[in-house]
């Protein structure tokens, strides 16, 4: 099959980098902002000292004992903020809110999360890639963050990136065969072609990256007898729209959305499990 150069050519998206115009940053740095725009990323970036990503990583054991007994696996825990006190409450939380605010502006929703968690000696990966492929929003403005829940390097499948890749706006991809064991389904072939040399985000726990929903990114699978868990939260600003009622999946986490196109979805009070379809 020809490589597929849009996943959803039904729809209407603008998949073009937008460069941060940022002149006063707060948190940031003006060479981290030009860093962000001629590369894609920011990294490392501390947000939480180890006795507190200790209690996250706590929540996460808890979280994810509870989603292995219903029926999920390591990597279910996706877009779970709206089910759990303890997700929706880091995507709220001011530290982290302050590094994306330098990138996207004052008004800043979270409208997905992911838990990506490699278990020791595990044999899947994640394919190259680029997030803003998956996703039916438009334009393509959308800053991952991804937190350390444990120590991440190149031992135990740390992410890695190609710098510039997100300059080229969508890249051709093919659907993922099974002898990838890919956790996703979309790869990027010849994927280094796009980019500089691959760059590995070896982060300790409680340290986030920030990088734009264009780059390219992928990691290997974990070998080592550590487990690698790290959790995503995306964040946009309101500006952004999106196709497939995708909208009702947000949080308005700082100043509002005047257009009111996203949905903010109230605090839960207690953890709800998703129910696993048979």
């Amino acid at each position: 099959m020809p490589p597929i150069t849009d996943a959803m050519p039904d729809l209407e998206r603008d998949l073009r980098f937008v460069p941060v115009q940022n002149d006063s940053p707060q948190r940031l740095t003006k060479a981290q902002i030009r860093q962000y725009n001629e590369k894609g990323f920011v990294f490392p970036l501390d947000v939480f000292s180890q006795d507190e990503i200790a209690v996250h990583r706590a929540g996460f054991n808890q979280l994810m004992d509870k989603a292995l007994k219903a029926g999920w696996n390591s990597y279910s825990i996706n877009c779970w903020h709206t089910f759990c006190p303890g997700l929706y409450d880091l995507t709220m939380r001011p530290r982290i809110l302050d590094y994306v605010q330098d990138l996207l502006g004052e008004d800043l929703i979270c409208w997905a999360t992911h838990y990506f968690c490699k278990m020791p000696g595990e044999d899947r990966q994640v394919s190259w890639h680029q997030d803003a492929s998956y996703w039916p929003l438009t334009p393509s403005k959308v800053v991952t963050v991804w937190l350390a829940i444990d120590d991440a390097d190149a031992e135990n499948g740390a992410m890695q990136v190609l710098p510039r890749s997100h300059l080229h706006g969508q890249i051709a991809f093919e659907k993922s065969a099974e002898e990838e064991r890919n956790v996703l389904s979309q790869t990027v072939l010849a994927a280094e072609r796009y980019g500089d040399l691959p760059f590995t985000f070896e982060l300790k726990a409680g340290q986030i990256s920030l990088h734009s929903d264009l780059l390219l990114h992928g990691s290997q699978p974990n070998r080592s007898d550590r487990r690698r868990c790290g959790l995503t939260l995306r964040y946009l600003s309101p500006d952004v729209r999106a196709y497939r009622d995708w909208n009702r999946m947000g949080i308005i986490c700082r100043g509002s959305d005047p257009g009111g196109h996203w949905f903010h979805n109230p605090r839960p009070s207690e953890d709800r499990i998703p129910e696993k379809k048979k």
